[in-house]
């Protein structure tokens, strides 16, 4: 298994369809195809070879789309950047896997300087229709210059990808990931035939450098699906492509999402092509999801958990199932690749219904962290992967996460889990968004603490709060301590950076 595969075949049955959209280019997959093919020559002629890592740094478009598939037939390996981090936070990725080429993107041209103060990077390939900076090679001319070469077709045990993940708690660490981790989890996914569309079309608006985004367009490839991508998220973008490109599938994380269904002009839109919103990232408050659920009412709705270090996906929480209201808040059930149990700190498997850390098995678990063999040895224990994250699994199986272990907050010797809490303040009509976070306390130890983004012209108080909190909460979960702020600091995959949250009060 090769995740080129998917083209070849693509071609074999239809080489004039539509397999990518940006802007107003429309390219068959015999034309992505050859563009694939030469692109990898390209890479090739400037000293790309076996098992080398090729970096990608740049916004959504049908160019990352041509890399993605271009450096595993030239035999090499992916490293998607996250576009949002500073050019030190790049340069150390770079150095960390010796990526031996960066393909960059006009907008980020500009950071490569500041990039190569951190590591020293010989190739330099730039997406431009133009001229190039000298010193640096042009995508487009690349394609022109060189016929395409025969696909590596890098086998299933092979290094696809590494994909750095952590830089929002720590160091950022390379998850190490197969071309059979990536395809095992798109078909286990498939299996369910409530994952992407068949031949449908997929809206690329979450980054493609994420696992998250990937993971749909694998499964996309693999569907015969058609790729639309917009550079990034806006909800006029995602509104005007679903409308005018007549899309089946998006991939969204709770915040995208939020901004969509508060967009003033979101009715003008024509979005009944839509029938399938897939959300991930974090959990998506009970209130989001219903007015989700209002204002796309022809969509299916399924909701993905997992990690980048699942390729990624461990369950789903399938249509039907948001039919029942005490499943909303869960996040379904072991996907059918995946492998799920809930273990106590010795690592044996906890009853149903008691809270214990989230630990996975199947053929989608990445094969380690990049030169961090402690680390690996760590989160892979018997071949579990031990996720980190903290939840409890009832009598048939659905999985509810309850918080980050790092996150719970250990209030007079009781264990509060913050989503709870969040999840309560996400009912208050005055609560946009929220987040939860313990912070010290000379007589509790930790306090848990609220910080609140009120909703338009709503003017809630700390009383108000408290006092709605108590009527589900006991009372020892209740916010001891709330605060009001413009927005929450967003990681790019739409996790709220409580790290970043806490050192901030910390330091006042």
């Amino acid at each position: 298994m090769y995740l080129t595969q998917a083209l070849h075949r693509a071609v074999q049955q239809d080489g004039r369809r539509a397999l990518t959209i940006f802007e107003d280019r429309v390219r068959s997959a015999a034309e992505c195809m050859d563009r694939v093919g030469r692109l990898a020559a390209g890479l090739r002629s400037i000293g790309v070879g076996q098992g080398d890592r090729v970096a990608l740094l740049g916004a959504n478009s049908d160019r990352y789309h041509e890399s993605l598939l271009a450096v595993p037939w030239a035999d090499a390996v992916v490293v998607p950047i996250n576009h949002r981090w500073t050019p030190a936070e790049v340069g150390f990725a770079l150095h960390d896997c010796a990526a031996s080429v960066l393909i960059v993107d006009e907008s980020h041209l500009p950071a490569v300087a500041q990039i190569r103060e951190h590591t020293d990077l010989p190739n330099v390939v730039v997406m431009s229709n133009g001229d190039v900076p000298a010193g640096t090679s042009s995508f487009e001319q690349l394609i022109a210059a060189h016929p395409p070469m025969a696909d590596s077709c890098r086998g299933a045990g092979e290094l696809f990808g590494i994909f750095y993940t952590g830089g929002t708690t720590g160091q950022a660490k390379g998850v190490m990931l197969t071309h059979a981790n990536v395809i095992a989890s798109a078909l286990g996914s498939l299996a369910t035939g409530q994952f992407v569309t068949p031949g449908g079309r997929l809206l690329h608006a979450a980054p493609m450098f994420h696992l998250a985004d990937l993971a749909t367009w694998a499964a996309t490839l693999i569907a015969g699906g058609t790729h639309v991508i917009v550079p990034g998220f806006t909800p006029a973008a995602v509104l005007t492509a679903i409308e005018k490109h007549r899309v089946s599938d998006v991939l969204l994380v709770p915040t995208m999402i939020q901004l969509l269904v508060d967009y003033p002009d979101a009715g003008r839109f024509a979005v009944a092509s839509l029938e399938r919103l897939i959300y991930g990232g974090s959990p998506m408050p009970a209130a989001l999801l219903a007015r989700a659920r209002k204002a796309f009412p022809q969509s299916s709705f399924v909701q993905a958990y997992g990690m980048t270090e699942l390729a990624p996906v461990a369950t789903l929480l399938l249509p039907a199932d948001h039919e029942v209201p005490e499943l909303v808040s869960s996040a379904g059930r072991a996907a059918p690749h995946s492998q799920v149990q809930i273990v106590d700190p010795r690592g044996d498997e906890a009853p149903r219904g008691i809270v214990g850390e989230i630990a996975v098995r199947g053929d989608h678990v990445m094969t380690g962290y990049w030169q961090r063999p402690e680390q690996t040895a760590a989160a892979l224990r018997d071949g579990w992967m031990h996720t980190g994250d903290a939840g409890f699994m009832d009598e048939h199986g659905y999985v509810f996460v309850v918080d980050r272990i790092k996150d719970m907050i250990i209030s007079g010797d009781e264990n509060v889990y913050s989503a709870e809490v969040e999840n309560v303040l996400a009912l208050h009509p005055a609560v946009a968004a929220c987040a939860v976070i313990g912070l010290p306390d000379k007589q509790w130890g930790e306090r848990v603490h609220a910080v609140i983004v009120p909703a338009r012209e709503a003017q809630p108080t700390v009383d108000d709060l408290r006092a709605f909190c108590r009527q589900q909460l006991a009372g020892y979960k209740i916010p001891r301590s709330v605060e009001f702020v413009s927005a929450l600091p967003n990681s790019s995959a739409g996790k709220v950076l409580k790290r970043q949250l806490r050192e901030e009060r910390q330091t006042r």
